[in-house]
């Protein structure tokens, strides 16, 4: 089935003018239904004159208190960020090598224990592998932090380490020995 109309516009032309000639039916406004029933959504208000209820405070408060709080979580504080810190423990930091992995650390006078993590594409190709690797690694050190005492310590795992429950066994069992 061809037409001779090269766009769809042209099939709604007339002779007179460019628009199509379609009716539109138009409903007749209807007035919304009063019922009178229980209202169904209890949360908000029946009417403009009610006030709104009090809200609870936010959960996001309490978090950040609890946060501060808890005694085996890893926040930014125990952890090393910058580059001056790395280079620093690389440096100047005493090397251990254990089980194939390199530990670079430096006791301090006082604090927490802080972590950072050494780790590259010859240790994984795939970033998703990578970042197994490291949950490993910052999970063994939450979990034996309280044993390390004021340390800042570089982690280095060796290559091809496949990332697994026992890998995290075997770096907390490392971890003591390092703080002893």
């Amino acid at each position: 089935m061809q037409s001779g109309a090269r766009s769809n516009t042209a099939l709604f032309r007339t002779r007179d003018c460019h628009e199509a000639h379609v009716p539109t039916v138009e409903d007749a406004p209807r007035e919304t239904p009063r019922l009178s029933r229980a209202q169904q959504d209890t949360r908000r208000t029946r009417g403009p004159a009610q006030p709104a209820r009090a809200r609870a405070a936010s959960p996001r408060v309490v978090a950040v208190v609890a946060a501060a709080q808890k005694r085996f979580g890893l926040d930014a504080a125990r952890r090393l960020r910058r580059k001056a810190q790395f280079e620093r423990l690389l440096r100047e930091g005493e090397r251990r090598a254990l089980a194939g992995y390199t530990f670079y650390l430096e006791r301090r006078a006082e604090g927490r224990p802080r972590l950072g993590i050494l780790i590259s594409r010859k240790h994984a190709a795939a970033a998703s592998d990578r970042n197994r690797i490291k949950r490993c690694i910052r999970e063994a050190f939450r979990l034996e932090q309280e044993n390390l005492g004021a340390l800042d310590l570089l982690v280095r795992p060796p290559y091809g380490v496949l990332p697994s429950p026992d890998m995290v066994a075997r770096l907390r069992e490392l971890l003591c020995r390092l703080s002893a």
